[in-house]
Order: C-alpha cells, then sequence, then structure tokens
C-alpha cells in the first residue's frame, strides 16, 4: 500500500501541483511571518541592550502611582542626589540624564522621524561615553546641538549647519557643533536624537535642576547587584528607586517581544485565513482523485486490502505532498521574511542590523502546519474511499450522495445559519465589548452553514444566471449544467472565494461606516476653524495660544488643557479652556442647563454625570495637583463623544492650581478667525508660529483628510495580507477546472465530435468558471456586508454619530474581482480542453 500510494502521487502529480502550491502559500505565509519578527525582535533586543553597557544600576524617582497617588508632582532626581550616588560605595560614576520631545526639521522643513521618536537628551560634560562622537565637539550653551549620525545622513546634515528645532512649540535655530553613533532605539526604528548641554537641556525640558535618571557605573570588581544594595542604602527610599542595568535590558527586551507579538499574531491570523481557504482545495482535490480511481480502489479492495488501508493510502497521499508542500513553503518564507525586511529599510523604516533569524521554531512550525493541514483536509475523501463497496465501485465511476446524506447536510446546514443569525442578531444588543465574543461566535456558525447549505444554494442562484449564459447558446447552456452537475464540488470551490471576500467586504463596509462616524465626530461638534497641536500629540507651550491670539484676523483662542484632579475619591481629568471662548469654538449639544465655563462653575459630560449622579446646579469638591481644594458647581451638562467630553474649567481658575503653574501644557488649541477657512489664513497662522515642523495646524477638511488617510491605510495593508487567501482561491478554481476537464475528456470529445469547436469548448469551460467564481462573490458580498452591519450595531451604542455606510462603488468592485479571478483562473484549463484529441479523448475512460 505504500509503494501505491507513492506511485499515485508521481502519476497525479500534474493534479496534485495546485494543492501543493495552496499549502505552500500558507506554509509561506506562516513561516516568513516568524522568520520577519524573530529577526526584527532580535535585531532590536539587541541594539536596545547594546544601549544599556553605560548603565550598571539607574537610579529613578519613586513613582507615586505605585502608592495609588496620581496627583502632585513626582519627587525629583537633585543634584545633591546625583553627588551622593556617585559617591556610594562602589560607584565609579555617576551621570544625569533629561530626556523630553525634540523635533528636528530637514533642509526642507519637514519633520524628521514622523514626530512620535523625535526625542532629545543631555550630553554629559566633554566626553559623554554614552554618545561618542563621529565628528565635532561637545554642545555649549542654547545655540548649540548635536544630532545622530542617521539623522545627519538621512537629512544631509554636518557639523557646522544651522538647523530647525523645536521642543514644544517656539522654533529653535542652533549650530549643529557634532554628530555622534547611538544604540538608541528610537534612533534605530527611524527616529531622531538631539543632544544639548546638560544645563541647557534642563532649561529647555522644564526640569532645572533635576534629571529623570541618574545612571551610576560600577567600579572595577563591583557586580551590578552589589552596586544597587550600596546605593539602596544611601539614597532616600522615598524619593528614588533603583534598578540594574541587566534587568533594564531584560524589561527593554520583554518589551519588544511583547510588541512583536501583536505583530506576529495578526499575521497569523491572516495566514490561518490562507491556510483555511487552501483546506476546500485539498478537499476538493482528494475528493476528485478518490472519484476518478473508483475502479482502482475497488479493485484493492477485491484483493484484499482493507477500509484502513484504503482510507491510510489516501492520507499518506496527502502526507508526500503536505512535506513537498512544506518544504518549498518554508523556503519560500525565509525568501518573504528576508524581503520584508529589505522592504522596511527601502520605506525608511530603519531597522537595526542583524542576521536572519530562522529558529527551529519556525522550521517545526512549517512542517507541522503544511503536513497537518493536507492529512486533516484529506482525511474525509480518504474515509469515503475505504466506504465504497468493491462491486458497486467496479460498475459505476461515480458514486453519487444519497438522499438520506443530501437532507442531513442540508438540515445541518440550516440549523448552523439559523443559530449563527440568531446569535450575531443577540450579539447587536449587547454593549461594546461585552458583544464581541458572542458574535464572533455568531459569524463562525453563520459561515459554518452557509457551507454546508452551498451545494443547495448553487442550484438557484445559478439559475438565476440562465437568462444571460443563453446569450452565449450551446456553450452558455453546458456551462450552466456543468456548474450544478456537482453542487459539492461547485460548493467547495466558491467557498474558497466567499470566505475572502466576506472578510473583505466587511472590512469595507465597516471601516467606510466608521470613517464616515469619527469624521462626523470630529468636525460636527467644532465652530472652530483650526485647530493647533504637536505632530507626536505631546504637549504645547502657552506661548503657542498667546502667539496665535496677535494674529490678525484671529477672533478667538481656546487651549485645551488636562490635569488631574481627586473627586468623591476617584482620579478625574478636567479640561482647562478659556471660559469666555470655548462656546465660540465648539457646537456642543447641552441636555441640562446652560454651557457656562469662568470661574467656579465648569460643564461636564453626560457619562461622567451619569456615574457621579450630577445634574445642572450639583456642586462637588475637587482635589488639585497642588493638594488643595475648591468648590466647583454644574452648570450645565453636554453631550461628550470620543474628541470631547471630560470636566471643562476655566484654565484661570485651574492655572493657580496647576504643579507647573510656570508653564502649564496645552494639548490642543482651537482657533476662530474672522474669515474662516483659507489658504492664506493657515499660511499666516503657521508663519506666527515659524513654520514649526513640529506643529500641526489643520481645519476640519484637514482633520477630515487625516482620519480618511488613516482608514485607507489600515485598509489597503488587510486587503494586502487577504490577498493570499484570493490568490489560494483563484488556484483552487484553477485546480477543480483542470480535473474536472481531465474527468470529462470522453465527454468533450463526443462534443468536439458533434461539431462543437475549439472556441465554443474555450467559452464553456471560461464561463463555468466564471459562474462558479460570481456564485461565490455574491455570497462573499452578501455575507460581508451582514457582519459589517451586525459590527456595526455594535459600535452605534458608544459612538452616536455611528451609521451604516455602504460602499457600492467597492462593492461592484469585488464582484469584478470574482468575476475576472473565473476569467483568469478557467485560461489554462480552456485551453487544454479545447487541445484534446477528439479520437483519444472518446477512447478515454
Amino acid at each position: 500500500m505504500f509503494r501505491t500510494a507513492l506511485r499515485n502521487v508521481l502519476a497525479h502529480k500534474a493534479r496534485l501541483l495546485m494543492t501543493v502550491l495552496a499549502v505552500m502559500l500558507g506554509v509561506a505565509f506562516v513561516s516568513g511571518t516568524l522568520v520577519f519578527t524573530n529577526t526584527i525582535s532580535d535585531a532590536f533586543q539587541k541594539s536596545s541592550a547594546k544601549g544599556f553597557d553605560q548603565v550598571d544600576v539607574a537610579v529613578q524617582p519613586e513613582s507615586r502611582e505605585a502608592e495609588g497617588d496620581t496627583l502632585g508632582k513626582e519627587p525629583e532626581l537633585t543634584q545633591a542626589l546625583l553627588d551622593k550616588a556617585a559617591k556610594a560605595p562602589g560607584a565609579e560614576s555617576a551621570i544625569g540624564v533629561v530626556t523630553g520631545f525634540t523635533a528636528i526639521a530637514d533642509k526642507d522643513g519637514k519633520l524628521i522621524g514622523g514626530g512620535f521618536q523625535s526625542q532629545g537628551g543631555n550630553y554629559w560634560g566633554d566626553k559623554d561615553p554614552r554618545y561618542p562622537l563621529d565628528s565635532g565637539k561637545a554642545p555649549t550653551g542654547k545655540n548649540e546641538v548635536a544630532i545622530d549620525a542617521e539623522t545627519a545622513k538621512r537629512a544631509g546634515y554636518k557639523v557646522g549647519d544651522t538647523i530647525r528645532i523645536s521642543i514644544d512649540g517656539p522654533v529653535l535655530t542652533p549650530t549643529i557643533t557634532a554628530v555622534f553613533t547611538t544604540d538608541d532605539g528610537n534612533v534605530a526604528a527611524g527616529g531622531s536624537l538631539a543632544l544639548f548641554d546638560t544645563a541647557t537641556a534642563q532649561q529647555l525640558f522644564h526640569k532645572t535642576g533635576t534629571y529623570d535618571e541618574i545612571d551610576v557605573k560600577a567600579a572595577p570588581g563591583t557586580s551590578q547587584t552589589a552596586l544597587r544594595t550600596s546605593l539602596d542604602k544611601v539614597l532616600p527610599k522615598d524619593i528614588a528607586s533603583t534598578t540594574t542595568g541587566q534587568q533594564l535590558a531584560d524589561d527593554q527586551a520583554a518589551m519588544i517581544e511583547s510588541s512583536m507579538s501583536g505583530l506576529k499574531t495578526g499575521l497569523l491570523v491572516f495566514a490561518g485565513i490562507a491556510l483555511f481557504v487552501g483546506t476546500f482545495i485539498i478537499a476538493n482535490t482528494f475528493t476528485m482523485l478518490v472519484a476518478q480511481r473508483t475502479k482502482e480502489l475497488a479493485l484493492l479492495r477485491a484483493v484484499g486490502a482493507s477500509r484502513k488501508q484504503v482510507t491510510r493510502s489516501v492520507l499518506l497521499e496527502a502526507f508526500v505532498v503536505g512535506t513537498v508542500a512544506a518544504v518549498t513553503g518554508l523556503i519560500a518564507g525565509i525568501g518573504i521574511g528576508a524581503g520584508l525586511r529589505s522592504l522596511m529599510g527601502m520605506l525608511d523604516a530603519t531597522v537595526p542590523a542583524g542576521p536572519l533569524v530562522i529558529s527551529p521554531g519556525t522550521v517545526v512550525t512549517a512542517f507541522a502546519v503544511g503536513i497537518l493541514i493536507t492529512m486533516l483536509a484529506a482525511w474525509l475523501p480518504g474515509r469515503r474511499a475505504a466506504k465504497i463497496p468493491p462491486v458497486a465501485a467496479m460498475s459505476s465511476v461515480h458514486a453519487t450522495a444519497t438522499t438520506k446524506s443530501l437532507v442531513l447536510r442540508n438540515t445541518l446546514g440550516a440549523l448552523f445559519s439559523a443559530v449563527g443569525i440568531a446569535v450575531v442578531l443577540y450579539a447587536t444588543t449587547m454593549n461594546g465589548s461585552d458583544g464581541q465574543a458572542p458574535m464572533g461566535l455568531g459569524a463562525v456558525l453563520l459561515i459554518i452553514g452557509v457551507f454546508i447549505l452551498t451545494p443547495l444554494l448553487s442550484r438557484p442562484l445559478i439559475a438565476a444566471a440562465s437568462p444571460v449564459l443563453r446569450i452565449f447558446g450551446v456553450s452558455g447552456k453546458l456551462a450552466r449544467q456543468n456548474s450544478v452537475r456537482n453542487p459539492r464540488r461547485t460548493a467547495a470551490t466558491a467557498s474558497a472565494l466567499m470566505i475572502g471576500l466576506t472578510l473583505i467586504t466587511g472590512m469595507t463596509v465597516m471601516a467606510g461606516s466608521l470613517q464616515t462616524s469619527i469624521d462626523k465626530m470630529a468636525t460636527a461638534a467644532l465652530k472652530a476653524d483650526y485647530v493647533v497641536s504637536m505632530a507626536n500629540m505631546s504637549s504645547l507651550s502657552p506661548d503657542v495660544e498667546k502667539k496665535l491670539d496677535k494674529v490678525e484676523g484671529v477672533t478667538a483662542t481656546s487651549p485645551l488643557r488636562n490635569a488631574p484632579a481627586r473627586i468623591d475619591d476617584q482620579t478625574e481629568y478636567l479640561t482647562g479652556v478659556k471660559g469666555s471662548t470655548i462656546g465660540e469654538l465648539t457646537d456642543l449639544k447641552v441636555d441640562n442647563g446652560s454651557f457656562k465655563v469662568g470661574g467656579t462653575q465648569v460643564v461636564v459630560d453626560d457619562d461622567t454625570a451619569k456615574d457621579h449622579g450630577w445634574k445642572a446646579g450639583s456642586t462637588f469638591t475637587a482635589s488639585f495637583e497642588d493638594d488643595k481644594k475648591q468648590q466647583l458647581t454644574i452648570s450645565g451638562i453636554y453631550e461628550g463623544n470620543e474628541l470631547i467630553r471630560g470636566i471643562m474649567i476655566d484654565t484661570a481658575t485651574l492655572a493657580p492650581h496647576q504643579a507647573d503653574q510656570a508653564d502649564p501644557a496645552d494639548m490642543q488649541v482651537m482657533v476662530k478667525t474672522s474669515g474662516g477657512a483659507s489658504d492664506a489664513t493657515k499660511d499666516g497662522l503657521e508663519k506666527a508660529l515659524g513654520d514649526n515642523p513640529a506643529i500641526k495646524v489643520q481645519d476640519k477638511q484637514d482633520v477630515s483628510n487625516e482620519i480618511a488617510q488613516m482608514f485607507t491605510l489600515i485598509l489597503n495593508m488587510l486587503y494586502g495580507l487577504l490577498a493570499m487567501a484570493v490568490i489560494v482561491a483563484v488556484l483552487g478554481v484553477i485546480n477543480t477546472l483542470a480535473m474536472s476537464v481531465f474527468e470529462r475528456s470522453q465527454e468533450i470529445g463526443m462534443l468536439r465530435a458533434i461539431g462543437l469547436d475549439r472556441k465554443g469548448i474555450k467559452r464553456m469551460v471560461r464561463l463555468e468558471s466564471l459562474v462558479i467564481s460570481l456564485f461565490g462573490g455574491v455570497l462573499g458580498v452578501g455575507l460581508g456586508v451582514f457582519f459589517g452591519w451586525a459590527a456595526g450595531e455594535l459600535l452605534a451604542g458608544t459612538m452616536p454619530t455611528y451609521e451604516l455606510v455602504l460602499p457600492w462603488g467597492r462593492m461592484a468592485v469585488f464582484l469584478l474581482l470574482a468575476a475576472t479571478v473565473g476569467i483568469l483562473a478557467a485560461l489554462w484549463p480552456a485551453r487544454r480542453a479545447a487541445r484534446l484529441n477528439m479520437l483519444t479523448a472518446i477512447k478515454s475512460e
């Protein structure tokens, strides 16, 4: 039986090629994901570990949040504390570390590094061991700066150039005095790093006389643990906490691993979808092979082979196919992993240098996935093959499904579908995250139910295409009959395409609806013409609002300033606004009371008011960051949304209580102008801010465009990931048609003999493929719209502006894609069918 199985694989290698390709693509996706994420993770971990080479023990402020206190200032690391750490037994030296956001503009005035990874810090003394200088000298004074070598290379900067930078608003133009190398993870990830002398850094980052961290170097012969113990004895425990450099490196490695695991899981989900679609092809292929070899299997049974031996022979064939697919998939996956890394470099997403990581786990996973998926998918056809009675098989090429099996299948499918729809509809009545699990379960049950019912659905849906097929005469009629001749085969082929299009359509419906809803939310609540914020969403200097207030044509401005407060033994975040102008800048619906902010009067969003049992006229006591208390009165309750919510208080009332009273930070500044939004007005605002690359000046259209760009990017990424599933589905259509042509060789020869020319044969196969693909496309788009609607209903409870938006244009494109898949998939099978020799085909069995 072993030799027989191997012989069958070699005899049908052409027919098994598409199955190998389908499994190979899935395995390549899985192994490529593992190779890519392991390589990136390893490179970042090694680069991060190098960054802690100069740190034996790090001294950091003791967190007050750990004690449940979120108000007030964190303990400060002063110069006196640094001197004490430097003199601790076992310490060789100590360096004070100061960090903060620092945006660097390139020579065209554009932000380097996108903002989120643009960092600044201090260069310690004349020679900082953390940052070896490639050229130049250490910076001194606020007019000098050092930048990392990668940033200098990307922007074309060198020592002596003047550079434009921004900390929290105002533009600075220092001279580059040095270019240094660093193993900083942000720089490795494509960000930038600018260094000032320590005094300047403390002033710019509003940390005069204090440090964010103190890095202590151990004396020769002193271990990190011993140094930490020594520091714990001399430093006050209520102010400073200590961590060894090794622990910092381990924590950083764990954080990198955790962040990469999310990417890895996401990619593996899409790989799993491709493999799931591939199982339809495998099952279909082996089902057709078993049907075509019925006499051969019957002969084996007649000469003494048991049912188990027949099943094992089919599974052995699947094992060989899976092994070949796993080997080729692993090789292709290694290439994909290397290619993705190179692609990141081409897209300016800098990755630290490091070798390609092919772990034993990746190899084992590739073989396990390839072999197990293939054998599991082939198990049912193998079991069916073993059940064929020898005598019945000798006299019949095809074993048709019994009425009992069809009734059982349709009943089971209807049951799964009904339960799935009921669970999904029930989930839509639940709130937010509570309904996610039931909806996911209902979706899976419904997809399974529709798959089981697909043979039943194929007849009426394909029959609906009859009027169009009649246009093509005999070829069209034959194509329709062939499509429904074997409903199970048609169902398995169409289902592969259906799953891919279900996911694509569902996500498109969701993304379009969410985009419209967030767009409406972002713009409907604003009367302001512009919103000004930092590119990385960090805080703005209050100087920004002062400068905007002086711009000609500006009629009203207000900051949005966050500050924590203790209310009813809970921490709530207050939003500081300019009470005299906030009404002109927002358009929030007031449910109770009036929208009046000033003095001790505040307005509260409906959710916060409900949590505390407040209404207009209610009073409460707030404990501020300076531990002082004040009684506030609620003048009104407004409808909050995802962008504007919370307790609004006048900045004049809030500012005296803030811990950093000299320089409170604004998250945004809203601006109203006399002439409304225009290019000229926007240019005027940007010029008033010094054409700062780190500051965004956005009107409502800019906000909408930014939201649209974000959703378009996400959708395009998802389309790219789901493309693998669609490619596998295309292989399934090609495979089914090719094997169907082989199976119907005699029939095709007869058609040729009675007058159907080669063009007619080609047209028949192409139309059959088109009908099957459109059948899968219609089911996929229909299910996708249903799931998109259901998921939207789940969100509607937490997002008042949500509304269903059906992307008719894109859905038409998806159906056109399904039709294109059908036409392209039929090219080779149709050509092969048309080239069959009439006499040879008629004589074939």
